[in-house]
């Protein structure tokens, strides 16, 4: 099942992480959240919102983290996961050229496979 099916309403979430669905709907305001509509127009938040709004309540709870600097956090984190995918798909890429043009000794193959394997849990590594 995908992480990024809609399937919670507000009134849910808000239960869940126990926060007012008033401070939801600011994150959604400020951008940090794109829930999808139901037909009826409801919100509906997936699993990878629950955990966003996870992030900002350890950000703003535990770390003292205002609005503004979640705000610049999280788009530094999207980056970040964004030049990992880039990093494992060069070396993927790095990976196949080198095995069309010359069969990669097994220690290079195997330091290499390393190397992606090592993007791939920091990419889901679900830290702040």
């Amino acid at each position: 099942m995908s992480s990024q099916k809609p399937k919670y309403r507000i009134s849910v979430i808000a239960e869940m992480l126990n926060i007012h669905a008033q401070t939801i709907r600011t994150y959604e305001k400020m951008g940090f959240l794109k829930p999808k509509r139901s037909k009826g127009n409801s919100r509906l938040f997936s699993d990878d919102d629950v955990r966003t709004i996870e992030r900002i309540q350890v950000l703003t709870r535990d770390l003292g983290v205002n609005l503004a600097g979640v705000e610049i956090i999280l788009r530094m984190r999207a980056r970040i996961e964004t030049m990992q995918h880039e990093a494992q798909c060069a070396m993927q890429e790095l990976l196949n050229l080198l095995e069309e043009h010359d069969p990669v000794e097994e220690s290079v193959k195997s330091s290499i496979i390393d190397v992606i394997n090592n993007c791939k849990s920091l990419m889901g590594n679900d830290n702040p």
